[in-house]
């Protein structure tokens, strides 16, 4: 079993994906990882030997921040933005989108469950 930044990777995937699996590696970096320690794409997880295995996880923590370390930096920027208190960071408070959407209609993964608001009772003469 491969595991890789404290993440165990699939033993029938090809190695180009499995990787992806990793928080912070995609398709691409995937590659670039592969092609640099020297083991084909298509070669299965379950097919490295130890010293693919060695060469992967060196490349890995040696020049790419993954999983826990990402996810804090992640974090402390989206902090920063909300303490100097910039549109993006007042978006992030508000739990809305950042990115110019409109809210009147969709938006639902930001903005969570609908919240019903009750009309007001017109005043009859």
């Amino acid at each position: 079993m491969a595991r890789i930044a404290g993440i165990d990777l699939p033993k029938n995937k090809r190695g180009e994906i499995g990787l992806t699996y990793i928080y912070g590696i995609g398709r691409r970096t995937a590659q670039n990882i592969l092609t640099a320690a020297g083991v084909s794409w298509d070669k299965k997880v379950q097919d490295w030997n130890d010293d693919d295995l060695g060469k992967i996880r060196k490349i890995i923590t040696e020049s790419i921040k993954v999983e826990g370390n990402l996810r804090s930096e992640i974090q402390l920027n989206i902090k920063r933005l909300m303490d100097i208190g910039c549109y993006r960071g007042v978006r992030h408070r508000l739990g809305l989108p950042l990115r110019g959407q409109k809210t009147k209609n969709n938006s639902r993964t930001r903005k969570g469950k609908r919240k019903t608001v009750a009309n007001k009772k017109m005043v009859t003469k």
